[in-house]
C-alpha cells in the first residue's frame, strides 16, 4: 500500500480545517484513513499546528510520501529536518549527540521567531488601535468646531434679527424758494 501523509477537510464553508493523515494513495481526499497525527487550522494567525511529531517521524521513516502543503507543515514543526539529520548519523557524518544538539538549537530559535511573530501581531493590533482611536479624536473635535461655529453663527443672526432696527431720519433738503 503506497502511503500519503496528506489533509482531511473538515469544517464549514469558508472556514476549513484540517486533519493531518495517512491514508493510502489511493482513496478519496476525505475517504477511509490509516492514522490521524495531527491538525491544523488555518484560520487563526498564526495557523495552528497540532502534530503528533514522534508519529509523523515513523511514518516518513517507513516511506509515507507527504503533500506539498504537509510537507511545508512537516518543515515548519521541523520533522524534515528531524529525518534529515538521522539520515546524516546513518551514514556516519556526525554523531547522534550533535544531531540532538544542533535539534534542539533549531527548535530553540524556530520558538523564538514564532513568539517574535506573536508579539509583533500584538503590537501591530495595539498601535493600529491607537492610532484609529486618534484619528476618531481629532474628527471629533473637528465636528465639534464646525457646530460650535455653527452655533455662534445661528446666534449673531438671531441677535442681529432681535435687535430694535435703527431709526435712520431722512433729511430732506429745505426747499427753495422759487423766483
Amino acid at each position: 500500500m503506497p502511503a500519503k501523509i496528506r489533509l482531511q477537510r473538515h469544517g464549514r464553508k469558508r472556514f476549513a480545517y484540517y486533519h493531518i493523515v495517512i491514508a493510502d494513495s489511493r482513496a478519496p481526499r476525505d475517504g477511509k484513513n490509516v492514522e490521524r497525527i495531527g491538525s491544523y487550522n488555518p484560520n487563526t494567525n498564526p495557523a495552528t499546528i497540532d502534530l503528533d511529531f514522534d508519529k509523523a517521524l515513523t511514518w516518513l521513516n517507513n516511506g509515507a510520501q507527504p503533500t506539498d502543503t504537509v510537507r511545508a507543515i512537516l518543515s515548519y514543526k521541523g520533522v524534515m529536518y528531524k529525518k534529515h539529520l538521522l539520515g546524516g548519523v546513518a551514514k556516519g557524518a556526525f554523531t547522534a549527540e550533535e544531531a540532538e544538539a544542533k535539534f534542539a538549537a533549531w527548535v530553540a530559535e524556530k520558538a523564538n521567531k514564532v513568539q517574535a511573530k506573536k508579539d509583533g501581531l500584538v503590537v501591530s493590533a495595539d498601535s493600529s488601535k491607537k492610532a484609529q482611536f486618534a484619528m476618531e479624536t481629532k474628527k471629533n473635535a473637528e465636528r465639534a468646531n464646525a457646530i460650535a461655529k455653527r452655533n455662534a453663527d445661528a446666534a449673531a443672526a438671531a441677535r442681529a434679527a432681535s435687535a430694535p432696527a435703527p431709526v435712520v431720519e431722512e433729511v430732506t433738503a429745505p426747499e427753495e424758494a422759487e423766483g
